[in-house]
């Protein structure tokens, strides 16, 4: 239950990170137009923002962490198939598989 629970803060706590860094760095708005999403970057934000709630609140009640993990654990599956259509190397895509696999093992233990 531990490692759960610190899986969940783990990843929310990472997506709440990316969210403020998007309003304070130029470099994710910048990362953004290069994937050729820069009319989308902001809704990215929104469902990451959306994403970590759900994360955080999904502790008490089990659906919406159900939910939550799908949702980012898809949206860092379309990130890293991006980053692949882009060729960017793998130490760039690694945060893009990484917290695509955290959410999936968020999403696995909570529907068990």
């Amino acid at each position: 239950m531990f490692l759960d629970t610190a899986c969940i803060l783990i990843s929310s706590l990472s997506f709440f990170g990316y969210v403020v860094s998007y309003f304070i760095s130029p470099h994710m708005k910048i990362e953004f137009k290069r994937f050729g999403l820069g009319k989308i970057g902001l809704l990215t934000i929104i469902l990451e923002f959306i994403g970590a709630v759900g994360l955080i609140v999904g502790l008490k009640f089990n659906p919406l962490l159900v939910v939550s993990s799908f949702g980012l654990a898809i949206l860092m599956l379309v990130g890293l198939i991006v980053r692949i259509r882009l060729k960017d190397t793998i130490w760039v895509s690694l945060p893009a598989l990484l917290f695509m696999g955290l959410n999936t093992y968020i999403f696995w233990v909570s529907i068990n």
